[in-house]
């Protein structure tokens, strides 16, 4: 419990200080939103009474206490642009790309892991060798470039197959699932199959570094053989190691997701993201990069609690330093 409430304390603080970084940022990138909303031939007058309007003639410090107090409510305020809820803007966009990313890892974990197990435990030199170049070229590869092959591949009215949409999302959205699942494939197999390159070295390397285990000989010892040593002794105490890496993968996705959706036309929070920041909405900007790097830090909390339920010992060395 002790450990579980000094993580806790540390994201808190960690967030606060997120939020001050973020703040400072956007208050130097030059622009006005006033000035952007009151439009081109608009006089001074009216580009002053807009920023006092949105409270942007307001000390920064006033600025950001006002945004903190919001934030720890529940409120992210509305945009100034559109003025529509900044929260609600974040849910419609993130019912896309949130499920684009568990998709994607789906797939990279699909691909990785097993064939991670396949490089090390191949009874042939050839097929080792062949899935270890596999997993360095398909690390190499863009996912706009995999995208880009995919679509020429199984693009509905572009692609050799033409099997799957390859642009936008279904207006009924997930009222219709298969059509909302259709237009995710190709995007979440462009981006799964890069990450799942990543996982596949990790766990290949994982497995290598237990095959001269004490506890891999222990089990052969007992019967086993040398693959239900290794998956079953080896890759179990791999877990940790494996885990963190999933974690990385799943929050490097959010970047990744986000180009990806460009490339097939994807309403998510990529493209909400580039729009406003675009406008120069800075209400709805720094929400977003808020709870965007927020979520960053909560995935490194939730793997270090993993880490701690896979290996308690994790918990009471972090206590003793």
């Amino acid at each position: 419990m002790r450990y579980l409430i000094r993580r806790l304390v540390l994201f808190v603080a960690a967030l606060f200080g997120l939020s001050l970084l973020v703040f400072v940022a956007l208050r130097i990138l030059p622009g006005d939103v006033a000035s952007v909303m009151a439009g081109t031939n608009a006089t001074p007058e009216r580009v002053a009474a807009l920023r006092s309007q949105m409270g942007l003639d307001r000390p920064y410090p006033r600025q950001y206490a006002d945004w903190l107090s919001g934030l720890m409510r529940g409120d992210m305020g509305a945009s100034a642009i559109s003025g529509r809820s900044v929260a609600s803007q974040i849910g419609s966009h993130a019912s896309i790309t949130m499920p684009l990313i568990v998709l994607s890892l789906i797939v990279a974990l699909g691909v990785g892991i097993p064939l991670g197990c396949q490089a090390v435990l191949a009874t042939h030199a050839w097929v080792r060798g062949l899935l270890h170049a596999l997993a360095i070229i398909g690390g190499a590869v863009p996912a706009l470039w995999g995208g880009l092959l995919l679509i020429m591949l199984f693009g509905r009215g572009v692609g050799l197959m033409g099997v799957l949409p390859s642009q936008g999302f279904p207006d009924a959205g997930w009222r219709d699932p298969a059509a909302a699942i259709a237009a995710l494939i190709l995007p979440a197999v462009a981006t799964g199959l890069v990450a799942g390159a990543a996982i596949m070295r990790y766990t290949r390397a994982c497995l290598m570094s237990m095959e001269d285990s004490d506890a891999v000989a222990m089990a052969m010892a007992c019967g086993m053989t040398r693959r239900q040593a290794m998956l079953g002794v080896g890759l179990r105490l791999s877990a940790a190691q494996l885990v963190s890496v999933a974690g990385l993968t799943f929050a490097q996705m959010i970047t990744g997701v986000m180009v990806v959706e460009s490339l097939f036309n994807l309403p998510g929070l990529g493209a909400m993201l580039i729009n406003d920041v675009g406008n120069r909405d800075l209400v709805a900007v720094q929400s977003e990069l808020f709870l965007l790097a927020a979520f960053f830090l909560l995935l490194g909390v939730l793997v270090d609690m993993v880490h701690h339920a896979l290996d308690p010992r994790l918990g009471e060395q972090s206590e003793e330093v």
